[in-house]
Protein backbone atom coordinates (compact mmCIF):
# COMPACT_ATOMS: atom_id res chain seq x y z
CA UNK A 1 0.00 0.00 0.00
CA UNK A 2 1.02 3.19 -0.80
CA UNK A 3 2.41 5.35 2.67
CA UNK A 4 1.14 8.24 0.84
CA UNK A 5 -2.03 7.32 0.51
CA UNK A 6 -2.16 6.35 3.84
CA UNK A 7 -1.26 9.56 5.15
CA UNK A 8 -3.99 11.14 2.68
CA UNK A 9 -6.82 8.76 3.96
CA UNK A 10 -5.70 9.38 7.50
CA UNK A 11 -5.22 13.43 6.85
CA UNK A 12 -9.27 12.83 5.22
CA UNK A 13 -10.15 10.96 8.34
CA UNK A 14 -9.09 13.17 10.89
CA UNK A 15 -9.99 16.35 8.87
CA UNK A 16 -14.10 14.94 9.05
CA UNK A 17 -13.23 13.88 12.51
CA UNK A 18 -12.12 17.29 13.46
CA UNK A 19 -15.11 19.39 11.39
CA UNK A 20 -18.08 16.84 12.59
CA UNK A 21 -17.05 16.75 16.16
CA UNK A 22 -17.05 20.19 17.46
CA UNK A 23 -20.54 20.46 15.56
CA UNK A 24 -22.38 17.52 18.17
CA UNK A 25 -20.86 19.04 20.73
CA UNK A 26 -22.34 22.08 19.94
CA UNK A 27 -25.79 20.84 19.62
CA UNK A 28 -26.00 18.88 22.65
CA UNK A 29 -25.01 21.80 24.66
CA UNK A 30 -27.79 23.66 22.68
CA UNK A 31 -30.43 21.49 24.27
CA UNK A 32 -29.25 21.62 27.58
CA UNK A 33 -31.85 23.20 29.75
CA UNK A 34 -30.73 24.97 32.75
CA UNK A 35 -31.25 23.95 36.43
CA UNK A 36 -32.87 27.20 37.21
CA UNK A 37 -35.13 27.54 34.39
CA UNK A 38 -36.27 23.91 35.21
CA UNK A 39 -36.35 24.51 38.79
CA UNK A 40 -38.87 27.43 38.11
CA UNK A 41 -41.12 25.66 35.84
CA UNK A 42 -42.14 23.27 38.99
CA UNK A 43 -44.98 24.84 40.27
CA UNK A 44 -46.02 25.89 36.77
CA UNK A 45 -46.70 22.06 36.06
CA UNK A 46 -48.00 21.90 39.35
CA UNK A 47 -50.47 24.38 38.45
CA UNK A 48 -51.74 22.58 35.80
CA UNK A 49 -51.81 19.70 37.47
CA UNK A 50 -53.90 20.67 40.00
CA UNK A 51 -56.04 22.43 37.52
CA UNK A 52 -56.54 19.66 35.77
CA UNK A 53 -57.76 17.56 38.94
CA UNK A 54 -59.66 20.36 40.42
CA UNK A 55 -61.81 20.16 36.92
CA UNK A 56 -62.41 16.49 37.16
CA UNK A 57 -63.81 16.90 40.64
CA UNK A 58 -65.75 19.67 39.85
CA UNK A 59 -67.77 17.38 37.35
CA UNK A 60 -67.75 14.65 39.56
CA UNK A 61 -69.17 17.52 42.37
CA UNK A 62 -71.84 18.70 39.99
CA UNK A 63 -73.19 15.12 39.25
CA UNK A 64 -73.62 13.99 42.89
CA UNK A 65 -75.27 17.22 43.57
CA UNK A 66 -77.57 15.89 40.47
CA UNK A 67 -78.11 12.81 41.79
CA UNK A 68 -78.49 14.17 45.07
CA UNK A 69 -81.34 16.32 43.84
CA UNK A 70 -83.54 13.37 41.87
CA UNK A 71 -82.99 11.45 45.11
CA UNK A 72 -84.49 13.97 46.88
CA UNK A 73 -87.40 14.37 44.36
CA UNK A 74 -88.37 11.52 44.53
CA UNK A 75 -88.19 10.80 48.28
CA UNK A 76 -90.62 14.23 47.77
CA UNK A 77 -92.66 12.80 45.56
CA UNK A 78 -93.37 9.74 47.25
CA UNK A 79 -93.96 11.74 50.55
CA UNK A 80 -97.12 13.63 48.76
CA UNK A 81 -98.22 11.01 47.33
CA UNK A 82 -97.88 8.83 50.52
CA UNK A 83 -99.74 11.53 52.41
CA UNK A 84 -102.03 13.42 50.04
CA UNK A 85 -105.22 12.86 49.63
CA UNK A 86 -106.98 10.79 46.86
CA UNK A 87 -110.50 10.07 46.67
CA UNK A 88 -112.36 7.57 44.61
CA UNK A 89 -115.44 8.21 43.66
CA UNK A 90 -118.22 5.40 42.21
CA UNK A 91 -121.80 5.06 41.49
CA UNK A 92 -123.19 1.62 41.79
CA UNK A 93 -126.81 0.13 40.62
CA UNK A 94 -128.25 -1.61 43.67
CA UNK A 95 -131.15 -2.56 41.67
CA UNK A 96 -133.91 -0.39 38.97
CA UNK A 97 -134.86 2.03 41.72
CA UNK A 98 -131.67 2.32 43.81
CA UNK A 99 -128.32 3.60 43.58
CA UNK A 100 -125.41 4.22 45.98
CA UNK A 101 -122.40 6.20 45.96
CA UNK A 102 -119.21 5.13 47.22
CA UNK A 103 -116.03 7.22 48.24
CA UNK A 104 -113.27 6.11 49.36
CA UNK A 105 -109.74 7.43 50.63
CA UNK A 106 -107.14 5.57 48.96
CA UNK A 107 -104.47 7.94 50.94
CA UNK A 108 -103.56 7.67 54.46
CA UNK A 109 -104.22 11.06 55.75
CA UNK A 110 -108.11 11.84 57.20
CA UNK A 111 -110.55 14.11 55.16
CA UNK A 112 -113.64 15.62 56.16
CA UNK A 113 -116.36 15.75 53.39
CA UNK A 114 -118.20 18.89 52.65
CA UNK A 115 -119.89 18.34 49.32
CA UNK A 116 -121.27 15.76 46.85
CA UNK A 117 -121.68 17.46 43.31
CA UNK A 118 -123.62 15.49 40.04
CA UNK A 119 -124.35 16.92 36.65
CA UNK A 120 -124.96 15.84 33.30
CA UNK A 121 -121.80 16.32 31.11
CA UNK A 122 -124.19 18.12 29.12
CA UNK A 123 -124.96 20.79 31.27
CA UNK A 124 -121.92 23.28 33.11
CA UNK A 125 -123.14 23.23 36.32
CA UNK A 126 -124.50 20.70 38.63
CA UNK A 127 -127.46 19.50 38.59
CA UNK A 128 -127.81 18.00 42.18
CA UNK A 129 -125.36 19.15 45.18
CA UNK A 130 -125.97 18.52 48.46
CA UNK A 131 -123.63 19.43 52.11
CA UNK A 132 -121.91 16.95 54.15
CA UNK A 133 -120.14 16.95 57.35
CA UNK A 134 -118.73 13.62 57.84
CA UNK A 135 -115.02 12.33 58.40
CA UNK A 136 -113.89 9.60 56.25
CA UNK A 137 -110.15 7.68 57.68
CA UNK A 138 -107.62 6.56 55.36
CA UNK A 139 -107.79 3.30 53.92
CA UNK A 140 -111.97 3.66 54.32
CA UNK A 141 -115.09 3.95 52.58
CA UNK A 142 -118.06 6.24 52.86
CA UNK A 143 -121.93 5.26 50.68
CA UNK A 144 -124.50 7.38 50.64
CA UNK A 145 -128.22 6.50 48.65
CA UNK A 146 -128.51 8.80 45.56
CA UNK A 147 -131.34 7.01 44.18
CA UNK A 148 -134.30 10.07 44.33
CA UNK A 149 -130.87 12.52 43.27
CA UNK A 150 -129.60 10.69 40.45
CA UNK A 151 -133.15 10.36 38.85
CA UNK A 152 -133.71 14.16 39.91
CA UNK A 153 -130.77 15.12 37.29
CA UNK A 154 -132.04 13.13 34.44
CA UNK A 155 -135.43 12.77 32.47
CA UNK A 156 -137.38 9.85 32.84
CA UNK A 157 -136.03 8.51 29.60
CA UNK A 158 -132.18 9.37 29.63
CA UNK A 159 -129.31 7.83 28.25
CA UNK A 160 -125.93 9.31 28.34
CA UNK A 161 -122.97 10.45 30.44
CA UNK A 162 -123.02 11.93 34.14
CA UNK A 163 -120.25 12.75 36.58
CA UNK A 164 -119.89 13.16 40.49
CA UNK A 165 -117.43 14.90 42.04
CA UNK A 166 -116.08 15.78 45.67
CA UNK A 167 -115.52 18.58 47.42
CA UNK A 168 -113.70 17.64 51.11
CA UNK A 169 -111.34 19.33 53.74
CA UNK A 170 -107.77 17.71 54.58
CA UNK A 171 -104.58 19.26 56.27
CA UNK A 172 -106.30 22.58 56.62
CA UNK A 173 -107.18 22.96 53.25
CA UNK A 174 -110.21 22.31 51.06
CA UNK A 175 -109.58 20.21 47.88
CA UNK A 176 -111.99 18.96 45.22
CA UNK A 177 -112.26 15.30 43.55
CA UNK A 178 -111.79 15.46 39.29
CA UNK A 179 -115.08 14.87 37.65
CA UNK A 180 -115.65 11.24 37.75
CA UNK A 181 -117.86 9.96 34.54
CA UNK A 182 -120.37 7.61 34.44
CA UNK A 183 -122.89 5.67 31.85
CA UNK A 184 -126.11 6.13 32.56
CA UNK A 185 -129.45 4.72 31.49
CA UNK A 186 -132.95 5.39 32.67
CA UNK A 187 -136.05 3.69 31.18
CA UNK A 188 -139.54 4.76 32.18
CA UNK A 189 -138.16 6.34 35.84
CA UNK A 190 -135.72 3.37 36.28
CA UNK A 191 -132.53 2.64 36.47
CA UNK A 192 -131.80 -0.03 33.57
CA UNK A 193 -127.76 0.83 33.33
CA UNK A 194 -125.38 2.64 35.44
CA UNK A 195 -121.67 1.47 34.24
CA UNK A 196 -118.24 3.76 34.83
CA UNK A 197 -116.47 5.02 32.37
CA UNK A 198 -112.69 4.94 31.61
CA UNK A 199 -111.28 8.44 31.67
CA UNK A 200 -107.61 9.16 33.06
CA UNK A 201 -107.21 10.47 36.71
CA UNK A 202 -106.06 13.33 37.67
CA UNK A 203 -105.21 14.46 41.34
CA UNK A 204 -107.32 16.35 43.36
CA UNK A 205 -106.68 20.40 42.95
CA UNK A 206 -106.85 22.78 45.89
CA UNK A 207 -109.70 25.08 46.19
CA UNK A 208 -109.16 28.73 46.78
CA UNK A 209 -110.30 29.70 50.34
CA UNK A 210 -113.20 31.71 50.65
CA UNK A 211 -113.17 33.67 53.15
CA UNK A 212 -116.60 35.68 53.90
CA UNK A 213 -119.62 35.93 56.24
CA UNK A 214 -121.98 35.09 53.49
CA UNK A 215 -120.21 31.58 52.66
CA UNK A 216 -119.84 30.75 56.05
CA UNK A 217 -123.70 31.34 57.06
CA UNK A 218 -124.57 28.97 53.80
CA UNK A 219 -122.85 26.07 54.67
CA UNK A 220 -123.67 26.38 58.10
CA UNK A 221 -127.79 26.72 57.12
CA UNK A 222 -127.15 23.96 54.96
CA UNK A 223 -125.75 21.39 56.88
CA UNK A 224 -128.15 22.52 60.36
CA UNK A 225 -131.20 22.93 57.90
CA UNK A 226 -130.73 18.85 56.47
CA UNK A 227 -129.87 16.96 59.51
CA UNK A 228 -131.44 14.00 57.65
CA UNK A 229 -129.50 14.39 55.11
CA UNK A 230 -127.22 11.78 55.73
CA UNK A 231 -129.13 9.45 58.29
CA UNK A 232 -128.85 6.90 55.76
CA UNK A 233 -125.04 7.37 55.67
CA UNK A 234 -122.87 3.95 55.97
CA UNK A 235 -119.09 3.49 56.92
CA UNK A 236 -117.05 0.09 56.13
CA UNK A 237 -113.85 -0.62 55.84
CA UNK A 238 -112.64 -1.35 52.12
CA UNK A 239 -109.86 -3.70 52.75
CA UNK A 240 -106.60 -4.09 55.20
Amino acid sequence: MDPHNTRHFGTVVLRRGGRNGPMHIDAIRSFRIPLSTLISSIPVLATVVTCFFSVILARATLRYVEATDKGLALAREEFEREWSPELHIKLERISTSEARIVVTNLGRTSVLLQMVQLRKLTHAVPSERWFLNDPLVGGMAWTNNISKRLLACTDEDFEGQVAAAMTFYASGRMFRTDWFRFHLQVHEGRLSRLDPSNIPARRVRVLENRKGPERRHDVVHDVAANPAASADTKSFVTGA
